[in-house]
């Protein structure tokens, strides 16, 4: 198992006196690109991570089978060829220790980390109007001062741990997904719950079954899941992925999701015969990933009834892998469209339900009413545990951002300016938050994307503002609010046009009690995002408003 040592530790303290250009919050695959990308501009930059290491959300989730949902030579920095021709991805589908190995041979290659000061998390940021500047606090009672600062927080990075009634009194251990132990757990011999059914949860399954004496999978909805078709990395795939890198990037930057190989669909799913549509499918089953279902048919994700037809064949699937009728069914969702919730990759997860140490327990029409000392109590009786894995997800988008006291001067926080729901400008920025910028905000494709490509053209775009404004004088930048209307306007109108927000998923927040009901990711593509942002830059950062020293 790895360990939480990151490679070339030792760091500076933060400044105390000096001013730094960019403050960048978060240790993660954004701030390491925004301090490599700002530090080749020649702008002072230095990254406060929380962890004692690097890597973001591939440093936190170390569950069992925690493994990226886009092909490894896709989910990779483009921004150095050496880099990506010199890498060797060992699978198809990357685990996450594979994905910290490589980021940390990111932070060493460039020499980032004696810019990143770890153990560091920013409590509050307040900005002055007067010297148009933020001030930052830490944990550690350090305050540091910066002209620009990027949240490079994540979307998600906010573990959600359920109140569940008791929690506190049970005897067993338990676990969640996003602050999983360095060390790893060994449930052998134990009788062991897992509570959600997501992506993490769909992860860990498989791989918890093979060592526990008893797997009690607690499932209130079920979530559609295709076969990763995951293997070693073959080496012609490799090659050929790398003579043409070039290419394929540009066509992932202009495409909808962010990766290459998946051309805009010109067909709709309800002129395509059934026997070629059923074909389709199969082929895209056997190939393994989500995009190619996503990508299939232009009305996918407009039209119920298309939709219908690739939800039903997978339906089909788990009625065909699942042994027992009455679990495939329950595994069998219905209540949602394929695809407008996060549409998960397994490795032999329904496969997992034919195993006699393995029980699928149905809390949506026998709720859990309480942790106990022994267990997990249901409406349905008790079960008894040695340990619960909560693989329940985040407080996704948002979550890392309400965190932080983020505020101007004598004005109101971030977190209380959302109480309704995140308004962004381009998910880059917020009015009334002069200075500050977003990575992969709420308002753009976001964890709608490839997220390390949406990262790269963030950050660029970012960095090409804070220099435009260093030559030309500008000391302050802010979001207009009447931009930002428009932008929440047209992103809801985007999503509104889709299937998406039928879905009570995390996109919408619907994982969180209380939290708004909004659609946060910006859905009409990733070409076409880049296009409005680089529009935007080309007429002067339209929807900004600059003001030069002293004014």
């Amino acid at each position: 198992m790895m360990t939480d040592t990151a490679p070339n530790k030792a760091q500076t303290p933060a400044p105390r006196g000096d001013l730094l250009d960019v403050a960048i919050v978060g240790g993660g695959l954004a701030g390491l690109y925004a301090l490599h990308r700002l530090r080749g501009m020649g702008i002072s930059a230095r990254v406060f991570e929380a962890g004692n290491g690097v890597g973001g959300t591939w440093f936190w989730n170390r569950y069992p089978g925690a493994r990226c949902d886009i092909e490894s030579l896709e989910y990779s920095y483009s921004f150095s060829d050496d880099l990506q021709q010199e890498w060797k991805w060992p699978e198809r589908y990357a685990t996450q220790p594979q994905i910290l190995a490589y980021i940390n041979h990111v932070a060493e290659r460039f020499d980032l980390m004696r810019d990143v000061q770890l153990e560091t998390r920013i409590l509050a940021a307040e900005f002055d109007r007067s010297s148009d500047s933020w001030t930052l606090r830490t944990n550690k009672d350090e305050v540091v001062s910066a002209q620009f600062c990027i949240m490079a927080t994540g979307n998600l990075s906010t573990p959600r741990v359920p109140d569940f009634k008791g929690l506190e009194n049970f005897k067993g251990k338990w676990y969640h997904s996003g602050m999983w132990p360095a060390a790893g757990v060994d449930f052998s011999g134990q009788r062991v719950g897992v509570i959600g059914t997501g992506s993490s949860g769909i992860q860990m399954i498989p791989m918890i079954a093979k060592q526990a004496e008893h797997l009690f999978v607690f499932q209130r909805t079920p979530n559609f899941c295709l076969p990763a078709q995951n293997g070693p990395m073959e080496a012609e795939r490799e090659a050929a992925y790398k003579a043409n890198y070039p290419v394929r990037r540009q066509e992932a930057r202009t495409s909808g999701f962010g990766v290459s190989g998946y051309p805009t669909p010109t067909q709709s799913a309800l002129e395509v015969p059934p026997e070629e549509r059923r074909r389709n499918y199969e082929e895209l089953w056997q190939r393994g990933g989500s995009i190619g279902f996503l990508s299939c048919y232009n009305d996918f994700l407009v039209d119920e009834r298309a939709n219908d037809t690739a939800a039903e064949f997978v339906r089909e699937k788990i009625r065909g892998i699942v042994r027992d009728p009455a679990v495939a069914e329950a595994l069998a969702p219905k209540d949602h469209p394929i695809g407008t919730k996060r549409l998960c990759l397994d490795t032999g997860y329904y496969e997992v339900y034919n195993r006699d140490n393995v029980s699928l327990i149905d809390v949506r029409n026998a709720p859990i009413e309480e942790i106990t000392e022994r267990g997990v109590r249901t409406a349905d009786g008790e079960f008894e545990l040695d340990a619960i894995a909560f693989a329940t997800g985040f407080d996704a988008m948002t979550g890392a951002l309400r965190e932080i006291d983020l505020r101007v001067k004598g004005g109101e926080a971030l977190a209380d300016v959302w109480e309704a729901g995140p308004r962004t400008y381009l998910g880059l920025s917020v009015a009334g938050f002069p200075n500050m910028f977003m990575v992969t905000g709420p308002g753009s494709p976001s964890v709608k994307s490839q997220m390390i490509l949406s990262i790269e053209q963030h950050v660029d775009w970012i960095s090409n503002f804070i220099d435009y404004a260093r030559n030309g004088q500008i000391s302050r930048i802010e979001a207009d609010i009447d931009a930002q209307d428009r932008w929440v306007a047209h992103v809801n109108e985007v999503a509104d046009s889709t299937l998406y927000p039928v879905a009570n998923s995390w996109y919408v927040g619907a994982n969180i009690p209380g939290k708004p009901r909004v659609f946060m990711p910006y859905v009409a593509g990733v070409g076409v995002y880049r296009q409005k942002c680089d529009e935007v830059a080309s007429k002067g950062y339209e929807g900004f408003k600059l003001t030069g020293r002293g004014g």
